[in-house]
């Protein structure tokens, strides 16, 4: 029964994506995408197709590992409870937190001093995931989407901190590898596009016939009727409408017809 319920696509592509992933992380050790190859290299043309490619690149096994179960979990909630512009969210959200952190200029806010790096990594796409699925519940006020929101902040709030350079909060004795400027990035085209759909593929509410205020129902009253003739007893205890006397107005009315 929970399987008939869930959507095929909120399973199929996170398993797609992972494999893709795991995929060419086998690659690279093979030696493809070497070096700055595929990953993203803000403001230089070369590094453009980093857009496209960077998030299927990681730096190590930690790092891969560290993407996987975020990735899978984030996936399947956008599919399952945004089926209509999943696709849409997650495609637009890909290539544009990508140019994004392209277009960032590689300062280092500690040194002040430009620093090319090579970024790779699906954190980006975590984030915006992440922020999309969060904000989306709030602004769209849906009591469903709105606990999503905030299983999304029970597990995964303290990545706020990750939209700050490392440095800020602790001493490092060499740069941080984390790059905050794709979290940055992906946070916020996460808030974006919840706001530009927040209206898109929104679900109608059911309104069952009864509510509807002149609903009647021949069967229905049928079965009222049969009930209370069969079980007087429900109803002796619950108030009765007081039945109007006539002759406790008759003075005033005689004195209106005079």
């Amino acid at each position: 029964m929970l399987f008939k319920s869930i959507n095929l696509r909120s399973l199929l592509v996170p398993f797609i994506m992972l494999g893709m992933m795991w995929s060419f992380f086998i690659l690279q050790n093979l030696g493809f995408f070497e070096g700055c190859n595929g990953a993203i290299i803000p403001l230089l043309p070369q590094g453009l197709k980093g857009v496209l490619f960077a998030p299927l690149l990681h730096g190590n096994l930690d790092h891969i590992i560290g993407n996987t179960l975020p990735i899978a979990v984030l996936l399947f909630l956008l599919f399952e409870f945004y089926p209509k512009i999943a696709f849409r969210i997650f495609l637009i959200g890909w290539i544009a937190s990508g140019l994004l952190v392209w277009m960032l200029p590689p300062i280092d806010l500690v040194t002040g001093k430009w620093n090319y790096n090579c970024i790779i990594g699906a954190s980006g796409l975590v984030y915006m995931l992440a922020f999309f699925i969060f904000f989306s519940g709030i602004f769209r006020w849906n009591m469903k989407l709105l606990t999503i929101s905030l299983l999304v902040a029970l597990y995964y709030g303290s990545l706020i901190w990750g939209i700050f350079p490392e440095e800020f909060f602790t001493q490092l004795e060499e740069p941080s590898k984390i790059s905050w400027q794709s979290h940055l990035a992906g946070s916020i085209t996460g808030i974006i596009l919840a706001v530009l759909f927040r209206k898109i593929g929104e679900e109608k509410k059911r309104k069952f016939i009864w509510e509807f205020p002149n609903y009647y129902s021949e069967r229905d009253d049928k079965m009222w009727q049969k009930y209370i003739a069969n079980h007087p007893e429900d109803f002796e205890e619950l108030p009765q409408l007081k039945q109007e006397n006539i002759w406790e107005y008759l003075d005033e009315i005689r004195k209106r017809e005079k």
